[in-house]
C-alpha cells in the first residue's frame, strides 16, 4: 500500500508547493511562478535547429507541450522523492528543495532584472519540503504499546502493535489539499483581477486622422474556401516566447526610447493617445513560416508613427540598430538603416478594437516589410538606439539574421483533399511587402508551363494579395505550384533553403487527387 501512498504523498507536496508559489507570484509577476518560469527558461535554452523543429513540430501548441515536459517532469521528481523519504526523509526532503532551487535558477537566468524573481521558486521549495516531512511523520505508525489487563493481574501483559493514527493522518492530506487548492484558486482569482482584462474593456480608441475607407469586396478573390483578406484577432497566428501572456493595464504603461540619442524620450499611454493615429493594412509574418504556411495575418492597424518620437529622441549618428524590449524581457533588434521608408507604427488597435492582450496590449510595434522576429514586439516598454556590435537581440545570439525582409512568396489555399473532375477553381495568398507589392502570380500544373492567374485588387503593397485560376482537372493525381512576381518584376525564387537565418524559400508545391 505504501508504495503508492508515498508517491502520491510526495505529488501532493509538490501540488501544495507550487500553488503556494504560484500565490507569491501573484505579486512579483506571474512570469515568475515556478512551473512558468522553468518553462520560459527551456524554451530560451534550446540552440536554433531545436527551437526551430519544435515550433515547425508543434506549432502554437509548443508552449503548451513544453509547460506539460515540466509539469511531468516535476510530478515524476514529487513521486519519487515521496518514495524514498519513508526510509530516508532527509533525501526526499532535499528533493523537494531541489526543485525549488532549479526554478529560482531559471528565475535568475530570466532577461528581466529582478532581484525577487526567484522568491516564488523558493517559496515552493520550502512549503513542498515541509509538506512532505508533515505527511510523512503524519503516516508513520505509532510506537507499540504495553497493556496490562487490569481485571487479571497474573495475566502476561499485551503488546499492541505499531498502527498509523488514521484520523491525524486524513486530517494532515485533507488540510494540505484544502491548502493547495485554496492557494491555487487564489493566485488565478488575484491575477484576473489583476490583469489588463479590464483595462483593455475601458480602453477607448482614438479615431485615425485620416481614417481608410472599408475595405472594398475587390480584394476578396471569387473563390469559395479562400481565408478572408482581413484575417480575425481570434484567427491571428501568435508565435512568442511569453509562456505567461504579460499582462499590462493601459494607466501603467510607459514607452522610453533612449541610448545613443540627445534626449531620452519617455510618454505615458494617455500621452500616446493624444498624437496623430494612422490606419494601415499591413501583413505581419513570422520567419519561421514554412514555404505554404499559415504562420502569416492580415490586419488593419490603428497607431502612431513611431518615426517623430525617434526624431524628437534625436539618434546619433553612430547607431545602427533599435533594440525594442517587451515588459517581459524579450528583445528585438530593428536596423536603422532604411526604417523610415518603411513607415513603423506603434500600434495600439486591431481590426477596429484595442489590441488583444495576446498580441500586445496597450501597445505593440509594427514594421511593414519585417519578419516579425526584428520588427514586430508585443508590450513594447523601451526602445534603445544601439549597435548590433553592443547590444545582440534574444534572436541574433541564436544564430538569426540581423535584417530580415520577408520575402516575395506565395501560397496555395484552395481546393483541398479530394476533388471531383472537371472545372475548378484554385485559389490563395501572394505577398511581396518588400518588393512594391505583387504584379502577378502564376500556376504550374504536372510540371508544365506558368500560367497567369487572375488577380483580386492590391489594397496596399504591405499587405497580401489574393490570386485564382480556372483549371480543368482530368482524373488521377496532380501537383500544383505557384509563384509570386513582385512590384519590381523580381520572379519569387524555387531555391529550397529552411527557414533559419532569415526565412524560407521555394514555392508551394500541393498534391490534388482529382476523381
Amino acid at each position: 500500500m505504501r508504495r503508492l501512498v508515498d508517491p502520491l504523498l510526495g505529488v501532493l507536496a509538490a501540488w501544495a508547493g507550487i500553488a503556494v508559489g504560484s500565490l507569491v507570484a501573484v505579486w512579483l509577476g506571474p512570469a515568475y511562478a515556478p512551473v512558468e518560469v522553468v518553462a520560459s527558461t527551456a524554451i530560451d535554452i534550446p540552440p536554433a535547429p531545436v527551437k526551430e523543429w519544435a515550433t515547425s513540430t508543434f506549432g502554437t501548441a509548443t508552449k503548451s507541450v513544453v509547460v506539460a515536459i515540466v509539469v511531468i517532469a516535476v510530478v515524476a521528481i514529487a513521486a519519487w522523492a515521496g518514495s524514498v523519504a519513508r526510509q530516508r526523509l532527509a533525501t526526499g526532503v532535499w528533493a523537494m528543495f531541489i526543485l525549488g532551487l532549479i526554478g529560482a535558477t531559471a528565475a535568475l537566468v530570466r532577461p528581466v532584472d529582478s532581484a525577487l524573481a526567484p522568491a516564488p521558486s523558493i517559496v515552493a521549495g520550502l512549503v513542498a519540503a515541509a509538506v512532505l516531512a508533515g505527511l510523512i511523520l503524519l503516516s508513520e505508525p505509532r510506537a507499540p504499546t504495553v497493556v496490562i489487563p487490569v481485571d487479571d493481574l497474573d495475566a502476561p501483559p499485551v503488546v499492541v502493535e505499531p498502527t498509523v493514527d488514521r484520523r491525524n493522518f486524513l486530517l494532515g492530506v485533507g488540510g494540505v489539499i484544502v491548502l493547495a487548492a485554496a492557494a491555487t484558486a487564489s493566485a488565478r482569482w488575484l491575477g484576473s483581477q489583476a490583469s489588463a482584462v479590464a483595462s483593455r474593456l475601458s480602453a477607448v480608441l482614438p479615431t485615425a486622422a485620416q481614417p481608410l475607407p472599408p475595405v472594398p469586396a475587390g480584394v476578396q478573390a471569387p473563390v469559395a474556401g479562400m481565408p478572408p483578406f482581413i484575417t480575425p484577432n481570434s484567427d491571428f497566428y501568435r508565435i512568442d516566447t511569453a509562456v505567461v501572456v504579460p499582462q499590462v493595464q493601459s494607466q501603467d504603461w510607459t514607452l522610453t526610447i533612449d541610448g545613443l540619442v540627445g534626449s531620452p524620450v519617455t510618454i505615458t499611454y494617455d500621452e500616446l493617445l493624444s498624437m496623430p493615429m494612422v490606419e494601415r493594412d499591413v501583413t505581419i509574418m513570422c520567419v519561421s513560416n514554412p514555404v505554404g504556411g499559415d504562420y502569416i495575418g492580415n490586419a488593419r492597424w490603428l497607431g502612431t508613427p513611431l518615426m517623430p518620437l525617434l526624431e524628437r529622441a534625436g539618434i546619433d549618428a553612430g547607431a545602427d540598430q533599435l533594440l525594442s524590449t517587451s515588459v517581459d524581457g524579450w528583445t528585438c533588434s530593428t536596423p536603422i538603416e532604411g526604417l523610415a521608408d518603411r513607415e513603423p507604427l506603434l500600434v495600439i488597435g486591431m481590426n477596429g478594437e484595442a489590441l488583444p492582450i495576446e498580441h500586445g496590449f496597450p501597445v505593440r510595434m509594427v514594421i511593414p516589410g519585417l519578419y516579425g522576429f526584428i520588427s514586430a514586439t508585443k508590450w513594447v516598454t523601451r526602445i534603445e538606439a544601439t549597435t548590433y556590435a553592443a547590444q545582440p537581440a534574444y534572436w541574433t545570439v541564436r544564430g538569426w539574421a540581423t535584417d530580415a525582409p520577408v520575402l516575395t512568396s506565395s501560397r496555395i489555399d484552395v481546393p483541398g483533399g479530394e476533388i471531383a473532375a472537371g472545372a475548378v477553381q484554385l485559389g490563395g495568398l501572394a505577398w511581396a511587402m518588400d518588393g512594391d507589392g505583387v504584379s502577378a502570380v502564376e500556376v504550374q500544373i504536372d510540371g508544365g508551363e506558368w500560367q497567369s492567374a487572375q488577380l483580386a485588387e492590391q489594397l496596399s503593397p504591405v499587405a497580401w494579395r489574393q490570386w485564382w485560376m480556372d483549371w480543368d482537372a482530368s482524373p488521377g493525381e496532380h501537383t500544383v505550384a505557384v509563384r509570386a512576381v513582385n512590384g519590381r518584376g523580381e520572379v519569387q525564387t524555387g531555391d529550397i533553403r529552411d527557414v533559419i537565418p532569415d526565412g524560407a524559400t521555394g514555392y508551394d508545391i500541393r498534391t490534388v487527387t482529382v476523381v
